[in-house]
């Protein structure tokens, strides 16, 4: 095909001829909403550097959720932010848990939607990190049993997905052996497969409440400027029994989503994370961007590289756009 007789303007006249030859859309169904619990009673305190999101109490939560579920979004992923940390991040797999008593009054209150919960012990632990320390290092093995024992907390408690984030070694294998053990069989697995350390979590740190205290997170989390590694990754969590694999960030990895869809045949996830969110946020607030242009453009392009599931702290703002 060439010019003149082909000419691609021809389709691109008006919005009609453009929204009938469309190749990408977004749709309601590929949402999952990101909340974060907080401990005690009707609480909702705003997170300074994620305009529109907060730490909320469970009371809270489930309003939030019944909000989210009205608009069509299928699933919420659940961070849990406790009152006490200590070293052996306790808090993480306790019975009466923050994120436990969420997912149990979620599920009796507003039992038709899917609730996902992070697997991870930052938000526990008195240091910041995602495992257990030993001798001043991440310890992996060491780690794998508080997080199968986390997951098997969540499940009992009613979670729908556990999503193991500790980019640990082996962590998938290691809950999905706990979850069959303890009966939980049917309980799936989003593995964060592909996780880089990333100044994008920035944001998310001070809503999680989960900035080491020392040192950083690269010696467990990818280097950005790997490829080859992140499908070494995935291949592993599909190995050990991922149900869903997961890249995050989004926005800056779009080619690591796309490469993953064309590898693996398994649902493919993608974190819209908190600096992709706040950048655009603080872009428009000064007059520099179009925020919901900016917001349809982003998550497009996300769903074009090839993400099945799309978690997006603007995922309300889009539900109700898509709804329209």
């Amino acid at each position: 095909m060439q010019f003149p007789e082909y000419r691609p303007r021809r389709l691109r006249r008006n919005e009609n001829f453009r929204r009938l030859i469309r190749e990408t859309r977004l749709n309601v169904d590929d949402l999952v909403y990101p909340l974060f619990v907080i401990e005690g009673k009707n609480i909702k305190k705003p997170i300074d550097s994620m305009p529109g999101n907060f730490q909320m109490s469970a009371d809270n939560i489930v309003k939030e959720t019944r909000n989210v579920r009205e608009l069509g979004i299928p699933a919420i992923l659940l961070f849990g932010i406790p009152s006490q940390k200590n070293e052996l991040a306790t808090g993480a797999f306790a019975k009466d848990g923050v994120i436990q008593q969420a997912v149990k009054k979620i599920k009796n209150e507003v039992p038709d939607i899917l609730v996902i919960t992070d697997v991870c012990l930052c938000e526990y632990t008195s240091h910041g990190h995602c495992g257990m320390i030993e001798k001043g290092e991440v310890a992996n093995d060491a780690t794998l049993e508080v997080l199968a024992e986390t997951a098997i907390s969540h499940a009992r408690a009613g979670a729908d997905v556990v999503a193991p984030s500790a980019m640990m070694d082996g962590q998938v294998m290691a809950i999905r052996e706990g979850l069959d053990e303890n009966n939980f069989e049917d309980i799936s697995i989003m593995a964060y497969a592909a996780k880089y350390a990333s100044c994008f979590y920035s944001p998310f740190r001070e809503a999680a409440e989960s900035t080491p205290q020392y040192g950083d997170r690269k010696a467990y989390q990818m280097d950005p400027a790997n490829g080859d590694e992140a499908i070494r990754e995935i291949t592993l969590d599909v190995s050990e029994g991922a149900d869903i694999i997961m890249v995050k960030p989004a926005l800056a990895y779009l080619d690591i989503i796309y490469r993953a869809k064309q590898e693996f045949d398994l649902p493919l996830a993608a974190y819209n994370v908190s600096g992709e969110y706040s950048m655009i946020k603080a872009a428009a607030n000064l007059g520099w961007l179009d925020e919901e242009k900016a917001m349809v453009e982003s998550l497009t392009a996300i769903k074009r590289a090839g993400a099945d599931i799309i978690i997006t702290y603007w995922a309300q703002e889009v539900a109700k756009l898509l709804n329209k």
